[in-house]
Parts: C-alpha cells; sequence; structure tokens
C-alpha cells in the first residue's frame, strides 16, 4: 500500500557551518550545451559553500559546439573529461564520479540548472549530519513560477512521477520528507552509498537512472531526502530537444521495465510482468501518435455498430475464405507435383488434405522460427548485462514509498 506524503514527512537539522561541511565533488555531464553552462558554473560559483572543499568536474560527451575548449579557457578551475563521442548521461556520471577522489559527497547537476546560493550547502547538510544517504533538491522552472520536481516517486509498472509538477510553489513544497528518489539533474548522495551501489546503471544511457539508483538506494537499506531548502531553477529538457524524439522515447518505454526487472523480486515480478509489459506496449503505441486507437478500446466496442458479434463474424468470413485459398492452391500444387486425378466427389477430400500437409508445413517452420527468436532473446537479455541479471538473482524486499 502507498503511503501519504505526509507520513512520509521527516525534521532536517540547521544547515551545517563551513568548519563541518565536507568535501564535495559536483559533477556536470554536457553535450553541446555551452549555451548552458555559463549560468550553470557561475551560479555554481557563487554558492556559499566553501570554495577549497568543492571540486567541480565537467564530463563532455563529444561536444561539437566547442564546449570543452571554451571551458579549457573560461575556467580553468573546472576539470573537464572529453569523451570523443556521446556515452550517454550514465557513464559520463560514473566517469565524473571517478575524477573526483576523495570527494565525501558526490552531487550530481545538470547543466541547465541555475543553482541559488545557499543550494549546496542545504543539500549536503543532511546526509553530513546522517539523516539521510542521498538527496534531490527543490526544482523550479527557470522563471520559478512552477515547480519542476520536489521529490520523486513511481507508479506499479515503474513510471516515475515528480511530485508537484507545473504546480504553483507553496508551503506544501517545503516539506522535507522521504522520497523514492531524488531527481538526477540536481542530487546528491553519499561516496560511500554510490560506491555501495555500483553507481549509475550504464545499460540505461540516459533517462530513469535517477529512479533506478535511488530505488536501489531505499532496497539497501538507506534513506533518500527531498532536501526543499536545496532551490534551483531548471530548463526542462534544455539538452534532450537537441536529439531526435524517437530517440528520447524508445528510452522512456525501455528503462521503466529495466527499473521494474531489477527492484521486483520474483514473486512479485510473476504477478506483474503482464502487465508491465502490456502497458509498455500500450506507451509505444501512444508515442507513435497513431491517429486512431478505437481498436483497442475495449471500453467502446459497445457503441460500434454490431458490437463484438459483428466483428466476431467477419473474422470467421475472413478465416473461410483463407481456407478457400489454401485448398485452390493446395489443388493446384498437386496437380502440378503430378497428382493423380480425382473425381468432383474427391476435390474436396484432396483440398483438406493438402491444406492439412501445408499447414503441419507451416507449424514446423513457425516452430523453428520461435525457438530461433527463443534463442535470440535469451543471448540478447544475458548480452544486456547487469540491468537484467538481479531478475532470477536473490530474493528483494519491496519499498513502499511512493
Amino acid at each position: 500500500m502507498s503511503r501519504s506524503l505526509s507520513e512520509l514527512a521527516v525534521e532536517h537539522g540547521a544547515p551545517l557551518s563551513g568548519a563541518d561541511l565536507p568535501d564535495v565533488g559536483v559533477v556536470i555531464v554536457n553535450c553541446d550545451g555551452r549555451r548552458l553552462l555559463a549560468d550553470c558554473l557561475v551560479s555554481l560559483d557563487l554558492s556559499d559553500y566553501p570554495r577549497e572543499k568543492v571540486r567541480t568536474v565537467v564530463v563532455d560527451n563529444g561536444s561539437r559546439d566547442g564546449s570543452a575548449q571554451w571551458l579549457a579557457r573560461a575556467w580553468p578551475g573546472v576539470e573537464v573529461v572529453a569523451n570523443e563521442r556521446n556515452l550517454g548521461f550514465t557513464p559520463a556520471c560514473n566517469q565524473g564520479a571517478a575524477r573526483a577522489a576523495g570527494a565525501s559527497v558526490l552531487v550530481f547537476l545538470n547543466n541547465d540548472v541555475r543553482v541559488e546560493d545557499g543550494w549546496l550547502r542545504a543539500l549536503v547538510s543532511p546526509i553530513a549530519r546522517g539523516e539521510c544517504a542521498s538527496t534531490g533538491s527543490k526544482m523550479l522552472s527557470i522563471d520559478g513560477r512552477h515547480i519542476d520536481h520536489a521529490g520523486g516517486g513511481a507508479n506499479f509498472h515503474g513510471i516515475a512521477i515528480a511530485h508537484g509538477y507545473k504546480d504553483a510553489p507553496d508551503a506544501s513544497h517545503d516539506v522535507p520528507r522521504r522520497c523514492l528518489f531524488a531527481c538526477g539533474g540536481a542530487m546528491a548522495i553519499a561516496r560511500e552509498a554510490f560506491d555501495a551501489l555500483g553507481g549509475f546503471d550504464e545499460d540505461f544511457f540516459a533517462y530513469y537512472d535517477d529512479l533506478d539508483i535511488g530505488w536501489r538506494t531505499n532496497l539497501a537499506g538507506f534513506a533518500v531526502h527531498y532536501a526543499p531548502a536545496a532551490v534551483c531553477h531548471h530548463h526542462h529538457s534544455g539538452t534532450s530537444r537537441r536529439f531526435p524524439r524517437e530517440m528520447i522515447r524508445l528510452l522512456e518505454v525501455r528503462n521503466p521495465l529495466l527499473c521494474c526487472l531489477k527492484a521486483y523480486d520474483d514473486e512479485h515480478l510473476d504477478r506483474l510482468l503482464p502487465a508491465l509489459l502490456g502497458l509498455a506496449v500500450r506507451r509505444m503505441y501512444v508515442f507513435a501518435r497513431e491517429p486512431d486507437d478505437a481498436e483497442f478500446r475495449i471500453e467502446r466496442d459497445a457503441s460500434r455498430p454490431g458490437g463484438p458479434l459483428r466483428r466476431a463474424w467477419r473474422k470467421l468470413r475472413g478465416t473461410g475464405r483463407t481456407l478457400l485459398r489454401d485448398q485452390r492452391r493446395a489443388r493446384a500444387l498437386g496437380a502440378l507435383d503430378g497428382a493423380p486425378r480425382r473425381g468432383p466427389g474427391d476435390a474436396q477430400g484432396a483440398g483438406r488434405g493438402s491444406v492439412r500437409a501445408l499447414s503441419e508445413a507451416a507449424l514446423v517452420h513457425r516452430g523453428r522460427a520461435r525457438v530461433r527468436g527463443a534463442a535470440g532473446g535469451v543471448a540478447r537479455a544475458r548480452g544486456t548485462g547487469r540491468a537484467l541479471r538481479p531478475v532470477h538473482g536473490r530474493r528483494r524486499r519491496t519499498v513502499q514509498v511512493n
């Protein structure tokens, strides 16, 4: 049973003084985002967090807009990891985390985010005080008029829920609470927890990686908190809008399934897998923007002329026509093979026998294809790496946080 937000409320202590704050590594992933980086880095530089305790790493994923060169000139204090191509958000985050060695808290920040002065201190303090292992920001729209993310949850088939999305900010968004995940665009996590979890799952490439690591954080017994005092502003999809829509949609359908396959234990997965797959197919259909989904809408069936009986009759007539066509083909094949001529009374029997033979051959062929397809499916599943391995691993408890 899901829990209400009020039941998840927690208390956070006061922000720590500079001497009590830990060393942090801020990881920013960039791909052709030079136009966005300046605002992000300037706002981070103006933070009230002690500068000597902040190490900033920008991982550039094969940018073609000169981002890496510009960073080297304009921000010599920022470490740059330059990839030759776009490796994906999750591999880049792990690269940045590895580069920020010595930092006891890792902070992941999107290049399209502008942070407020006390953001970093408020984000890191709950972790430093031992209240949780990971924190998420209060993310506002870039103009501050709407909530972009105020703690994350999910439904049973892995679709992420950003609490407060598009709402006007009010007092309800100022309450710290436990959550299933923190938005990966402005989150912090203790290095110890990050390493214990194995970092971000690189099979995700991008999207839903934050739900995955947050879900796994909870399952591992760590707490994830929404920290409303850590305020930032977000250009929603400032980078992803550059990419073709179909590339993004594929990740948005596949990755929720990966989250569920990894997080549910065998008992729950056995019950939920048919629904997970069915809803994923439905999402693919919706994303394809088909003009009419009437054939998939059972609730509309009664209003259609003739209803289900008429549709069944149409299918039956179609089946009859198909059988008749197969009989004619069978007789023609028999004649070509030199089969003995039969009288008019035997033609129907000959047709049935030939149809039966053709049907059996088709079934054999289909069975072979199915076996080949199944074997290929297993190979692909194994080839996806660790994202699918936990399905058949040890049993896991299920987190009821929503």
